[in-house]
């Protein structure tokens, strides 16, 4: 019982507007016309009310009074855009997930919940889901991390005069976490005066509800734009240093419990509520990783087919004892090929979750399996380990993921925002409402 309800939990957070199910399809006999127009993709009434019937089950499953559905639907519609509009820029660039790295994923959902495969898919079908539609709801939630990995974690540049001013600012600062939920009303990139007004006034109707003491997840599902709108807004638990300037200095002043004024940033207004607050602990060693990779990068030139073929036969190269180093130097497509591939020693974080993966399971030595990341192809050999228990190297590092996470979350509405003003989007729900 205990694995069946972690696996809920998991996919509640992994699928935030899960699948529907076959006895869904009946609704589809309704009439139908279209709601939003995405680009070339049309989104209709019916998907619309597909999403929301399962959506719905989720808030009632979890105890979540409802909001009114007029604003459910708003809130639903413009996550199926931005969901869209994703979709169609990784289709562009060339970026996909293919079913071996789909099967793969979904064993790692299976094992962390006990199962073996064929048990979770029976599980997931007593349930009502559609297997074959988790399974793309799957693949389209690894295209859009994928794309967040791409074209914001990996652009991120933290340089060491920041690690300095933090750690002389405000590496002092208490290792206290903070468990916090927000809204977030997004503002396009060139909102007008009048946009502006109106998204404002929006807010302070939702700040006031909060404040009566109305649901606070309830109102995130009718009002928030941001991703983890239908997860009640909650952030989880985040050191102080470890939040965006914005929220640490709101959330430094509020106790257990209270709500923020209405905030205003680049990327619209929020609204932050503290749930609760403890003692962090913070790490006293650190497990590094000494690698050396060889990257065939995927583009419009170079196909994953192409590229996975081209590494399969250097990897037979250098199992059969050709020197890993200089088959860096001739095929690697990165600017570690000049040192043989060397990345130097990694911290956990360093580098991007499919490859830290693949590292992570290697024994020093083992060179791995094509492994696949949103710069391309992969082969990854672990040269040794180490345990460090660091001072000023260790208060670095997490000043720098520190700074990271901070920088990650406005970079990334940032990004949303402006793919989704330079999206063809036309919302036909709006003029119902």
């Amino acid at each position: 019982m205990r694995a069946i309800k972690t696996l809920f939990s998991l996919i509640a957070i992994c699928l935030s507007s899960l699948l529907m199910s076959p006895t869904s399809h009946a609704t589809a006999l309704e009439a139908d016309y279209i709601v939003a127009v995405v680009g070339d993709t049309v989104i209709t009434r019916n998907e619309l009310r597909s999403r929301l019937e399962v959506v719905l089950k989720q808030l009632t499953k979890q105890g979540t009074p409802l909001p009114p559905q007029e604003d459910l639907e708003r809130q639903m519609l413009e996550r199926m855009i931005m969901e869209t509009a994703q979709f169609a820029y990784a289709r562009e660039s060339g970026l996909r997930i293919d079913d071996t790295q789909l099967d793969q994923a979904i064993g790692r959902i299976a094992a962390s919940n006990q199962m073996t495969l064929a048990q979770f898919r029976s599980t997931l079908e007593k349930d009502g889901i559609h297997y074959p539609s988790f399974r793309e709801e799957i693949r389209g939630e690894m295209i859009m991390a994928r794309l967040r990995e791409r074209e914001v974690e990996s652009r991120l540049v933290i340089s060491e005069s920041e690690i300095d001013n933090y750690l002389a600012n405000e590496g002092a600062q208490g290792n206290d976490e903070y468990h916090i939920a927000h809204i977030l009303l997004r503002a396009p990139e060139s909102a007008s005066p009048e946009q502006l007004l109106k998204l404002r006034q929006r807010g302070e109707q939702a700040l006031t509800k909060a404040r009566s003491g109305e649901n606070f997840a309830e109102l995130t599902a009718a009002y928030s734009d941001a991703q983890d709108a239908l997860q009640g807004g909650d952030i989880g638990w985040r050191r102080l240093n470890g939040l965006p300037t914005l929220y640490a200095e709101t959330v430094a002043r509020l106790q257990p419990g209270q709500i923020s004024d209405l905030l205003r940033s680049s990327a619209g207004f929020h609204i932050i509520k503290l749930i609760d607050k403890r003692g962090g602990n913070q790490p006293t060693s650190v497990r590094q990783t000494r690698a050396r990779h060889i990257l065939i990068r995927t583009n419009e030139v170079t196909s994953e087919a192409e590229a996975r073929h081209r590494l399969e036969t250097v990897r037979e190269r250098i199992v059969n004892g050709m020197d890993f180093a200089e088959q860096a130097r001739i095929f690697s497509q990165d600017g570690s090929a000049a040192k043989g591939g060397e990345l130097g020693w990694l911290n956990p974080g360093d580098t991007v979750p499919d490859f830290e993966r693949a590292m992570d399971a290697l024994q020093p030595g083992e060179v791995s399996a094509i492994v696949q990341s949103p710069f391309g192809m992969h082969l990854i050999q672990v040269l040794e380990r180490r345990d460090r228990d660091v001072t000023d190297e260790r208060q670095r590092m997490t000043a720098r993921q520190v700074i990271r996470e901070r920088k990650l979350e406005i970079a990334y509405q940032d990004w949303l925002r402006q793919l989704r003003d330079r999206t063809y989007v036309e919302n036909r729900l709006e003029k119902e409402l």
